[in-house]
């Protein structure tokens, strides 16, 4: 029998500093044969180990579409992910995955798409965006909602200005009030309020939307005003995994283990889940 927690070796084939302590990783598998045949879902998510400091859980940030590498983007703010932010291209690491279910991107053909994310909670909605951009052709009209509390903190800035430039996208972008720069050009408020402002209509529309439980919170309160059901609005609850197998317990939330069942839910069974989300 295999050993479920033994990762593969990933080496490190270009990094991208993103925002102060965020940074991302190109990875490819070393072994060859894994590199041309590892395919995941959107959505699903892996482990990532440094040896003698641990493993650390976060998206597969690339889109499914996409194939011979998978990119991951993390913040330094414990053990293993500032191991991490010390290494150097051409040195490897440690993957385990994918684990989880993923965005049900086949039921959205066809239907307009409003992606909502807020600091690093973009790194997710990342790889849901670029799948359905290299399938652009499958869905209608597509909004990016994405906000940060200063401007140096958002994420993949050039992806954002490739996104600004294209007809096919609307992208919103804002950052919070103080947190502008002289030449800021986007928006200024709370993603909420902003959401609000941009009104996208709910009709044959799905959102997709992660950030800061608090962000998340507020936003599903203006969805709702904007006419948006809980069954059309998608998250994910990847902070809740640890082991990726449902087997160390720590990712229970009442009768769900996260890392079995999740981790993409639905804003109904988000609430289902939590009485005060």
């Amino acid at each position: 029998m295999s050993n479920i927690y033994l990762p593969h070796a990933v080496k490190i084939e270009d990094i991208y500093h993103e925002a102060p302590d965020v940074t991302s990783f190109r990875l490819v598998f070393e072994n060859e044969e894994l590199r041309d045949n590892f395919e995941f879902r959107t959505g699903q998510f892996g482990l990532y180990s440094v040896a003698g400091y641990g493993e650390a859980t976060f998206c597969i940030a690339s889109p499914s579409t996409r194939k011979g590498y998978i990119q991951c983007t993390f913040r330094a703010t414990g053990r293993v992910t500032n191991a991490l932010s010390q290494l150097n291209i051409g040195d490897s690491i440690g993957f385990r995955g994918p684990y989880g279910n993923s965005f049900p991107v086949e039921e959205w053909k066809g239907k307009n798409l409003v992606f909502i994310a807020g600091g690093i909670g973009l790194p997710p909605v990342r790889s849901v965006i670029w799948t359905c951009l290299d399938r652009r052709e499958d869905f209608g009209n597509i909004t990016i909602v994405y906000g940060a509390r200063k401007v140096e903190d958002l994420v993949y800035k050039n992806e954002l200005d490739h996104w600004a430039d294209r007809d096919d996208v609307n992208l919103v972008q804002t950052v919070d009030p103080g947190g502008e720069t002289p030449e800021w050009k986007g928006k200024v408020g709370f993603v909420p309020t902003v959401l609000e402002e941009a009104a996208p209509s709910p009709d044959n529309t799905v959102c997709i939307i992660c950030g800061p439980p608090i962000m998340i919170k507020y936003c599903l309160v203006s969805l709702d005003k904007l006419g948006f059901s809980d069954d059309n609005v998608y998250t994910t609850l990847e902070n809740k995994m640890k082991c990726g197998v449902g087997k160390c317990g720590r990712c229970n939330v009442g009768d769900e283990y996260v890392c079995k069942d999740g981790p993409v839910y639905t804003a109904a069974e988000v609430k289902r889940m939590y009485s005060d989300f």
